[in-house]
Order: C-alpha cells, then sequence, then structure tokens
C-alpha cells in the first residue's frame, strides 16, 4: 500500500496484555485456593484455548474481560476433562497444560488443535515428564510426536532437568508437574528463557530459587510441597506486540508513538536493544513493578536504520520478534544476519523459510540459511501478495511493511492476527498521523486483498447451511454460518433462567460477551466461553426460541457485526437472514435458495430424524415452518442482484454446483478489474 506523503505517526497505544503472561495468571489462579483478580487480559484465541481447558478441569473461570475475579479452589479440585482439550493454535496452552496434567494422579486429558499446531513437536515437553513417571501418548501416525497427544497424571518424582535448548514453555511445564505432585525440580538451561513463571510464582509466595552459573548456564529449582497464594494481577501490555509498532515509528518519517504499561522483563526485551543497536530512538519512562514484573512506557521516534548481527544467548530474548526485525532489516543500511534460530522452524509456521519467501516476493535480497537468515536492505519500493500460513506474526510484520510509502503489499490472511492481537488493523490505521486520517481506516482494509464474500440467503430449512458448507468446501474457503451465531445468544439466554417471553435484546446481548469466533481450516466457529457448543446449540429448545431472538434489531446488529469481521479477515461463504441485503450488501456473489414448503419441513424432518417422515409429520413441520416464514418475512426478500435457485426438484449436488460454477466466474471477474 503506498500512502500521501511522507509517513507520520502520532499517538498513544496501550497494546494487548502480553500473552505469555496471560495464560500464566489464568494457570496459577486456577491452582491457587481463593479468588485472584485479573485485569487487562489478553482476550485472544490463544488464551481462549487455555480458559477452556481450565473450564474443562472444573474451574469456574468467568467471561474474560478487562477485569474479572477466578476463584481458584486449589490442585486438589482440577478434575479430567470430559472431552479433549481444544488447544487450537495454542502452543503454550499444550505444553503448560501437559505439565499440570502430569502432576495430577488419576487425571487423563486428550489434547487436541489446529493442523497447524498438530504439526508442531511436543516431544521436547513429553521426554522430562515422562522421566518424572507421566504416561504420555502420541496418537498420531507412528513417528508422529504431536498432536492428538494423551496425558496421564501420576505421583511423579522428582527431577533435575538439563535442557539442550532455553524453553520456557518445556521448563513452565515442568515446574507445573512439580507444583501439582509436590516434588521438587530442578531445570537447567544453557542460558536464561523468559521468566515469567518464576516472577509469577515468587509473587504467589512459591520458594524458588534462580541461580546463574559461571558457565552461562541457569539453575532453578523448585522446593517440594508448594503452595500458590491468590493475587491480583494487572497484565502488563505484551513486548512483542509492541515491536511492531515500534518498528513503524523507527521507519517512519516523522512524529513518535508512545507505549503505555509495556512489560520491561529482561528475558523479553530482546527486540528492544536490537531496534536500539540499529538505530531506533527509544525512551523508557515511569519503571515500576507490578506482579513480579517491570512495567513502563516506551517512546519512540523515526531514525535512520543500520543492519546488524543477532546470534547466541540473544535470540531467545526476542524470538518472537524476528519476523518483525527481519522485515525492518529489509529497509535499513546494509546487511542483517540472524543466526541461531533454530526455533524459529517450529514456530507456528517454519518462520525462517515464510518469512525469507515473502521477503524474496517482494524484491527483497534475502537468504534463507538453516538456523537463520541474511537480509540486505534497501530502499526500493516493495510489491507482491504474502502468504501468512496462517501465523499472526508474520501478518502483523509484513503489515507494517505494506503501510509504508510506496510499498504495495497484499496479505492473504489478515485475520490471523487474532491470535495475539486482535485490534491490529484499528490501532494500526489509528496512528498513521493526521495527514492520512481520512483514509487510514480504509486504506488499511484495503491493504490486505479484499477477500471473496459469498452470500447465501433463503427462508427456513431451504438449505442454507448445508449448501454453503459444501460449497466453501469445493472453492476451499470458509464457511460462515450467521444463525450459529443468534443461536449461540439464545443457549446463553436460556442457560440465564428467565422464561422466554420475558426476554429483551438487553437482556439477550448481556451474555454476548461470552461468546467469540475463530478461524478454523475450514470455517468461522463460534465459541462461548472459550469451547465449541455446536450439539447444543443444534438442540430442539434452542431452535423453538431462535427466532424470537433473530427478530431483536439490536441482536441482529450484533450478529452482523460479528459476520462481518469474520468476511473482513479471510474468503468466506456466508448464509443467514439478510445477508445478501443487510450484511454484505457488496458481497461480489449473492444467491438466494428457494424452495416449496412442504419440500422444506420434509427435508428438516429427515435430518432431523434420520428417517423419512410421515405425511402426518410433514404437514406439521410445514404449519411450523410457514409461521416461521411469517417471523421472518422483513429478512426474507432476495436482494436485487441476488441469483435466485428453485431447490424444490434439484438435488443439492447439483445446486451446489451451479453456485460454485457462478463463484468461479466471479473470482475470474474480480481478478481482472
Amino acid at each position: 500500500m503506498s500512502g500521501p506523503g511522507p509517513l507520520t505517526v502520532r499517538g498513544r497505544i496501550r497494546a494487548p496484555g502480553d500473552k505469555s503472561i496471560s495464560h500464566r495468571a489464568l494457570i496459577f489462579a486456577a491452582m491457587a485456593d481463593g479468588p485472584s483478580r485479573i485485569r487487562d487480559i489478553l482476550p485472544s484465541a490463544d488464551v481462549h484455548a487455555t480458559a477452556g481447558a481450565l473450564r474443562a478441569m472444573g474451574v469456574a473461570i468467568p467471561a474474560l474481560s478487562d477485569n474479572f475475579v477466578l476463584e481458584g479452589r486449589g490442585v486438589a479440585s482440577l478434575q479430567s476433562p470430559s472431552t479433549a482439550f481444544d488447544c487450537a493454535n495454542s502452543g503454550t496452552t499444550t505444553r503448560l497444560l501437559a505439565g499440570l496434567v502430569a502432576g495430577l494422579e488419576g487425571r487423563v486429558a486428550r489434547f487436541e488443535g489446529d493442523s497447524s499446531l498438530s504439526r508442531r513437536p511436543m516431544r521436547r515437553v513429553a521426554e522430562p515428564l515422562r522421566r518424572m513417571g507421566a504416561r504420555i501418548d502420541f496418537e498420531g501416525a507412528e513417528g508422529h510426536e504431536g498432536l492428538p497427544m494423551r496425558v496421564f497424571g501420576a505421583s511423579l518424582t522428582s527431577t533435575h532437568l538439563v535442557n539442550a535448548h532455553a524453553s520456557a514453555q518445556v521448563k513452565g511445564a515442568v515446574l507445573l508437574a512439580g507444583l501439582a505432585s509436590g516434588v521438587g525440580v530442578t531445570v537447567e538451561e544453557p542460558h536464561a528463557s523468559r521468566d515469567h513463571s518464576e516472577r509469577m510464582l515468587r509473587a504467589r509466595g512459591v520458594a524458588l530459587d534462580v541461580i546463574a552459573q559461571n558457565t552461562g548456564s541457569t539453575l532453578i529449582t523448585l522446593a517440594s510441597a508448594q503452595q500458590l497464594a491468590p493475587l491480583d494481577i494487572t497484565v502488563p501490555s505484551d513486548p512483542s506486540s509492541v515491536t511492531f509498532f515500534a518498528a513503524l515509528a523507527a521507519l517512519a518519517d516523522e512524529g513518535e508513538l508512545w507505549f503505555e504499561d509495556v512489560c520491561l522483563n529482561p528475558t523479553r526485551t530482546g527486540a528492544f536493544d536490537v531496534l536500539q543497536r540499529m538505530g531506533a530512538e527509544f525512551t523508557i519512562e515511569n519503571e515500576q513493578e507490578s506482579g513480579g514484573e517491570r512495567v513502563g512506557v516506551v517512546r519512540v521516534r523515526p531514525s535512520v536504520l543500520q543492519g546488524t548481527q543477532i546470534g547466541g544467548a540473544e535470540i531467545p530474548r526476542c524470538i518472537d520478534e524476528l519476523p518483525m526485525i527481519a522485515c525492518l532489516a529489509s529497509r535499513a543500511d546494509g546487511e542483517t544476519i540472524i543466526a541461531d534460530a533454530h526455533e524459529l522452524r517450529v514456530k507456528e509456521s517454519d518462520r525462517i523459510r515464510a518469512v525469507v519467501d515473502n521477503l524474496r516476493l517482494l524484491g527483497v535480497d534475502a537468504e534463507e540459511r538453516p538456523d537463520g537468515m541474511r537480509i540486505v536492505g534497501s530502499k526500493r519500493p516493495l510489491s507482491g501478495h504474502v502468504l501468512t500460513h496462517g501465523d499472526h506474526r508474520l501478518a502483523m510484520a509484513f503489515g507494517i511493511l505494506g503501510a509504508l510509502p510506496g510499498n504495495h503489499i497484499t496479505i492473504d490472511d489478515p485475520g490471523c492476527v487474532s491470535v495475539s492481537y486482535p485490534t491490529f488493523w484499528r490501532d494500526l490505521a489509528t496512528v498513521v498521523g493526521p495527514a492520512r486520517a481520512q483514509v487510514a481506516v480504509g486504506e488499511f482494509a484495503a491493504a490486505v486483498r479484499t477477500p471473496l464474500v459469498i452470500a447465501i440467503d433463503g427462508p427456513a430449512a431451504s438449505g442454507k447451511s448445508s449448501t454453503a458448507q459444501w460449497v466453501a468446501q469445493e472453492l476451499d474457503v470458509r464457511h460462515v454460518d450467521s444463525g450459529a451465531f443468534y443461536r449461540a445468544a439464545t443457549w446463553l439466554a436460556l442457560e440465564s433462567g428467565h422464561e422466554p417471553e420475558t426476554w429483551t435484546a438487553e437482556h439477550v446481548l448481556a451474555g454476548t460477551p461470552r461468546i467469540t469466533w475463530r478461524l478454523t481450516e475450514r470455517s468461522v466457529l463460534p465459541i462461548i466461553d472459550g469451547t465449541e457448543q455446536d450439539e447444543v446449540l443444534r438442540g430442539a429448545a434452542v431452535t423453538r426460541q431462535v427466532s424470537r431472538v433473530a427478530q431483536m434489531s439490536e441482536v441482529r446488529a450484533w450478529v452482523n457485526s460479528q459476520v462481518r469481521e469474520a468476511g473482513a479477515a479471510v474468503d468466506v461463504v456466508v448464509d443467514g437472514r439478510d445477508i445478501g441485503t443487510a450484511v454484505f450488501p457488496n458481497a461480489a456473489l449473492k444467491v438466494f435458495l428457494i424452495a416449496d414448503s412442504w419440500e422444506r419441513a420434509r427435508r428438516r424432518l429427515v435430518q432431523r430424524l434420520g428417517r423419512r417422515p410421515t405425511d402426518a409429520e410433514i404437514a406439521e413441520e410445514t404449519e411450523a415452518l410457514v409461521a416461521r416464514d411469517a417471523m421472518d418475512a422483513t429478512q426474507s426478500a432476495p436482494a436485487r442482484d441476488a441469483v435466485t435457485i428453485d431447490t424444490t426438484s434439484v438435488t443439492q449436488e447439483e445446486q451446489v454446483e451451479r453456485i460454485v460454477a457462478l463463484a468461479r466466474a466471479t473470482r475470474e471477474r474480480l481478478a481482472h478489474l
């Protein structure tokens, strides 16, 4: 994206709460006996995964918000989950909770994740836990040592782990296993990794020693029979998230950015050190301690940047920020070498290969190396389409490059930033300065390729959802079922215990902060309290009341905002009422399905009953559908530019073929605009 003239940045940012601290705040509060207040937690997809897993173990975690209380009941209260943990894309959730479960004798948990997480190695956390006495089974193909994984808790023995690689997650897993089982542990690392666990445990009254050895290694020793005390904590801003905007400020032509409440833990500020070494102008003010962490205000101004070398003990302190540093290096004078960063190959993507491939595609002189990369900076304009592989840090790093004047960069999956920084694109649009204020939001929406939206509408039981799922599969895009959001809101209203006849829009919306959504490989799923609830959302109780909720204009506005947000992130097939009229009036393709009411009733009963319904059953269902049509009449009109397909006498396969053909023609047309 090229901007109008020089790039000015100005403003104050309170970046999202630190992800690493957010995970640990939930886990340690759940293990403590008593109430812990948590403020400014990061409500990202990863943290929701941890909250959902803890809820499955019996922990009463309220909806994640800026300020809530978690009532811990001690380690002994934690139960085996009745369903598998959905760890989504979160390696931290998987590895830390594997340690917790391993130390709980008699508890068993199955860990599942998306395709990206399932490819990530878990042996390095499984092996030390096995040596302590836990049983861990990998359930994939032979030789696959990732998810799905089952952990069987046991009465563990103490251990002295000599870890070949500094890893905060492995260290944290072993410490959690020791705490849960009441045994002492020692972890020896070649150099210090992130120490959030140690700092937070000490703040909760746990006796823990950290000794720096003359060899450069670090010994962390946890005494046996430790108890965690409740603790009120404010989660500071994530320095990894701050790094993206610090880089933007350093690359800008004029202005400055201020970052508030930034975590200044020395194991996390390696990227700040690298940026300063490259010439970025940093100022740190108002330092203080909070919850065991150093916190302060950071100011960054534009500067002339020079290439540098990064490696050795510095790598663990900036491992997550290396994609942004690599992109920054592409605009610095001279050459930048990143070495000793093997860990990048087993993150959400192979970040070494992905970063180098994308830099080359944009026109940067970049070289992939076994343990890092070499980047030669230049000032020539960059242009191209970035493939993120669903990796949030790649999307943000190249999004910053795309904000620079003269660059024309599009990004395939901007929505993946929700993993760690859900408001990234909004914040990026906010700080670019007065000269760009009027176009900022529109420009950054256009900084990524405009997603293809296929809107499928129609009356109840016209086959919208099943057809949309099939079309999405054929086109290899994601499916969004807007009705699922109405059902989620309805289920929460039913759960409140109030009679449906008394419901108001205000009452229904009171539960919606508990509803989020996340991208899977095939769909956009509404999540309640961090957990999928598809089976209960499709139940008869919800079905009877969902039309009542869908009639509430305020609720429709909320659902529409959720669906629009999903559709702004990736290519989607969206189905539901008024999708092509109110929600996506500018959708590239709109389809309106119709069918005879008797046929719609018959199809619904076949799906519900799993058998051929009787005429009497069809007649009763037809009457109900006609009544539903009357209730939904204001939302049932097709858009003027919608393609209407009568499905009464065609198979679903035939109607899917027609829509897929229309979609491919639409894609072709858009590609030539």
